[in-house]
């Protein structure tokens, strides 16, 4: 850029400089930005500085000056976001398995121009989750944005779908391929589960609700049919679909009774929110209806209760409950 646009941007060059520089604790004087500015061959007196700091507060821009040993000093107050919700974003991005350890930093990287140089130094650290390995699939974010376009757009869409295949060929791994096939679906509802992205849509061959997981989820493509299935789409559709599965796995829908310690009725809230109706079993014991869909998931979860949890009814959830216990056990011995 020459020198006389750099004049006619020297406006942004203060504010660009104040909010690299500057917080409560660190400020800069007229002289400062008066040098920052000529380090840019732009020139700028004293007097027309004040204006221009002015202007931008008038503009919006939270300017406040404080005195230091005779010395006024001028810095950015009120930010759109303050240096502790920034760093709350960085810990969620960190943690989270679903965005990619390429993309974390460069999700990062925006989030540090947001504040001074000395604050986005704070938000450059690493948090550590136990048993969290990160996706290495950057076509998600992509999948996402179409997901969303087809349901903003009311419109079907079509895919391919991948599971995993272990590898004998070479040394053994782990690796992608997809099945045969085009799936056709209506897309409703996006969630994020256990730290995956799911699709929730209506299948148009099974006429069927439907789960998948939007990182194994490729050729996403927006068809001219608008969407099917409306009337199985409230308002409270997406907690009650997600409330009866365990690890987003289906399995046959059931009306379940529980005998549950009274100790443990946090772990039974935290899975299915404070709405849940309970009855007194004994004095130290209460009753739970749930409708929840059976799988080797929810059994798992009852197993973690460590017999402080008993499945009441129905009798062959209990037998199915029992068989895979005998199943395990016969299995390690």
């Amino acid at each position: 850029m020459g020198r006389s646009n750099l004049q006619k941007a020297k406006l942004l060059l203060i504010e660009k400089y104040l909010n690299q520089k500057t917080n409560e604790d660190n400020g800069v004087t007229i002289d400062d930005i008066k040098k920052h500015l000529e380090s840019f061959g732009v020139s700028s007196e004293r007097k027309s500085l004040y204006g221009d700091l002015d202007v931008l507060k008038a503009y919006g821009l939270d300017i406040c000056k404080m005195k230091k040993n005779t010395k006024c000093y001028y810095y950015i107050a009120q930010r759109d976001f303050q240096t502790a919700e920034l760093k709350m974003l960085v810990d969620i991005i960190q943690s989270s398995k679903f965005v990619t350890e390429k993309k974390s930093f460069e999700l990062i990287a925006k989030l540090e121009k947001l504040v001074c140089e000395s604050d986005a130094k704070k938000l450059n650290r690493q948090v550590y989750v136990c048993d969290r390995i990160k996706h290495n699939n950057e076509h998600i974010y992509y999948n996402v944005d179409k997901l969303h376009n087809a349901i903003d757009e009311n419109k079907a869409i079509t895919f391919q779908y991948f599971h995993w295949q272990i590898d004998y060929n070479s040394s053994p791994k782990i690796v992608k391929s997809h099945k045969k096939g085009i799936y056709e679906v209506s897309p409703w509802k996006l969630c994020w589960n256990n730290d995956n992205y799911y699709l929730i849509a209506y299948d148009h061959s099974s006429k069927e609700t439907r789960h998948y997981r939007v990182d194994k989820m490729n050729n996403i493509e927006l068809t001219q049919n608008e969407r099917q299935g409306k009337e199985l789409f409230d308002k409270d559709f997406l907690s009650k679909y997600t409330n009866t599965l365990f690890g987003m796995y289906g399995g046959k829908n059931e009306s379940v009774t529980l005998k549950v310690k009274n100790e443990k009725i946090g772990i039974v809230v935290d899975r299915f929110g404070s709405e849940i109706m309970i009855n007194k079993c004994t004095e130290d014991t209460f009753k739970v209806t749930i409708n929840i869909a059976l799988s080797p998931q929810f059994y798992s979860w009852i197993f973690g209760f460590n017999g402080d949890a008993k499945i009441i009814s129905p009798e062959y959830a209990l037998n199915e409950y029992n068989n895979m216990l005998k199943n395990l056990y016969n299995s390690q011995t």
